[in-house]
């Protein structure tokens, strides 16, 4: 009897498979969640032994942060791009798009990922560590923006990190419902008040006019 020839295995460079799997375990944070992380189901996706995670990622708990730190900052360099990247676009628009898409539909898989993220910090020295600097990310990110639009006369605020922060929050508080799936138009959730609440904290903390931010992000 022949034997089935094996299909030949290829060794990808070591910096090429460490990114293939934090992008498959940030995947699997994404859409199911950091609890579901482990050498095993990463190594199935695939399609290679446990060992070969382990190889990059001793420690389970190393790859869930890095995981975690991948989807984050992939997600704000999509939602709240450099300004060298950006520089067609005016600071207005840039923060309107940024917070109508983070507080959209589109990102609930991502509100529910930090939400994740900070209830299993409290176990997880490591992981609160990353959510820390991930945060902190975000905030000079926004803060800078913010400070752009000053410069160029489109805000008016005289302290920058507290209307960053002032929006985060909100964004935040908003994203602590993001596990409630109920799309009943009698859901409190579903208040028309909500809906454009961190666009008007925004409005009101840079001195824009009402309904400006939704207007800019069309």
């Amino acid at each position: 009897m022949t034997s089935r020839p094996q299909a030949a295995r290829t060794r990808k460079p070591p910096g090429e498979r460490r990114a293939e799997i934090l992008h498959t375990a940030a995947r699997i944070a994404l859409d199911e969640g950091l609890e579901r992380i482990t050498l095993r189901r990463v190594a199935d996706e695939l399609g290679v032994r446990p060992g070969l995670i382990g190889h990059y990622f001793p420690a389970a708990d190393d790859l869930v942060s890095k995981a975690f730190a991948h989807a984050a900052a992939q997600e704000r360099e999509a939602l709240l791009p450099p300004g060298t990247h950006e520089a067609d676009r005016s600071p207005t628009a840039r923060l309107a798009g940024f917070l109508v898409r983070l507080t959209g539909a589109d990102c609930l898989d991502l509100s529910r990922l930090w939400l994740n993220a900070r209830h299993l910090s409290r176990f997880k020295p490591g992981l609160r560590a990353t959510v820390r600097e991930q945060e902190s990310l975000t905030r000079t990110a926004l803060t800078g923006l913010v400070e752009e639009g000053v410069r160029r006369g489109e805000f008016r605020t005289d302290d920058p990190l507290g209307a960053a922060l002032h929006i985060l929050v909100t964004v935040d508080g908003l994203g602590a419902y993001a596990n409630d799936d109920s799309d009943s138009d009698s859901d409190d959730l579903n208040h028309p008040a909500l809906q454009d609440l961190a666009l008007s904290v925004a409005e009101h903390r840079l001195a824009l006019t009402p309904g400006l931010l939704r207007a800019a992000a069309i």
